[in-house]
This record gives structure tokens, sequence and C-alpha cells, in this order.
């Protein structure tokens, strides 16, 4: 094999999280500028940030002083999204990268954490805690702001039903809907209709 097409090789097959990446890990604090859009304006200061070192391993860039966690977005993904949330649903959160990291699908991750939940073998607070997500094309570091942004906000509430909230279940843009109810990872979704 020649000596290129072997470093090819290297590169694509023995290192697929970093040749994957859309862009190189930014610095500490361009990911955590991004990275605190997600939560309300007054609660960005506080806030602990996750984010990548050059390696793409998820490491804390910044400890907090208030009750949430923001997440930095992810190098090897092409478009942003950030993320913040009550701190009382990271082991909830870490437990679903774990098992993304271990291949279990999106469809799959939810009722394997679900079920370690009622099992006794997963922190997940009962009362309600929110998760607020922040996606777009791009993060401009100059301006301070994600390119054609997109804010959705989750409320967890675990095993709340229609009949204990007196939400629908069914998907509604604009308002609150109920998703997964009766299980662990219940949550109320706002999803505001998307910008056209």
């Amino acid at each position: 094999m020649k000596p290129t097409l072997l470093l090819v090789f290297v590169v694509l097959v023995l290192a697929p999280g970093r040749a994957a990446a859309a862009d190189p890990v930014p610095d500490r604090d361009t990911q955590i500028a991004a990275a605190v859009l997600a939560a309300p304006e007054d609660r960005r200061a506080g806030a602990a940030v996750l984010g990548y070192d050059a390696d793409g391993a998820l490491v804390t860039l910044r400890e907090g002083s208030n009750d949430l966690v923001c997440l930095a977005d992810d190098p090897a993904v092409a478009k942003v999204s950030v993320a913040c949330y009550h701190r009382d649903l990271e082991p909830y959160m870490a437990r679903g990268r774990e098992l993304r990291k271990q291949g279990v699908d999106d469809k799959q991750r939810g009722p394997a954490r679900w079920k370690e939940v009622e099992a006794g073998t997963l922190k997940m607070p009962r009362e309600p805690r929110t998760l607020y997500v922040l996606s777009g094309s791009a993060f401009d570091p100059a301006a301070g702001a994600i390119a054609d942004a997109y804010e959705r906000w989750v409320v967890y509430i675990p095993f709340a039903t229609e009949e204990s909230t007196g939400l629908s279940t069914t998907a509604r843009s604009g308002g609150p809907w109920l998703m997964d109810p009766g299980t662990a990872g219940a949550h109320i979704m706002i999803t505001p209709a998307r910008p056209k």
C-alpha cells in the first residue's frame, strides 16, 4: 500500500471520531460563549459548561455556580446544537451520551434509560426539570450568535401522563405537548414554529 493511501486509511478507519469532524475543536472560550446561548440570559454567567478537548473527548470547560449545566456544540457534527439543563438531569444526560458511544440508536436510548431509572440504577429527579436547546447552521464568535437559530424547550416530568398534566400527547407546533407519557423520560415539549 502506498504511504499516502495508508495515511488516508489510518485517518478514516482508525480515528473515525475526529476524521468525521465538521470543524476543528474550537477553543475553550468560543465553546463556552456558544454553549451558554441556550440558557436564559440571566442564568448564563453561573452555568457550568461541558465541552470538547482537542481529541474530541467531553471535558468540563467551566465549573458553575448555579443549577445549570450547558453542553457545547459537538464539533464532529456539521450543524450547531447547544443545550443547557438542570444539573439534576446530568446523570440521565451522561448515560444517554454513554449509550450513544456504545452504538445504541436514538430510539433505544430512551427506553434503556427508563428501565434503569425504574430499577433504581440511574438517578432521575421526580420533580420537573428543564432542558433548553438552541440549534442553527453556524456559530459566529465575533457576533456572539448562532445563525438560523431555533430554540425549543423540554420540561422533564418523570412518569407524567395526559391525565396528570392535562396535556395532549399529539405533537403541536407552537405549543406544549407531552412526549413519552408514563415513562421515566416523560417530558413536555415546547416547540415553536420554525422561521420560514
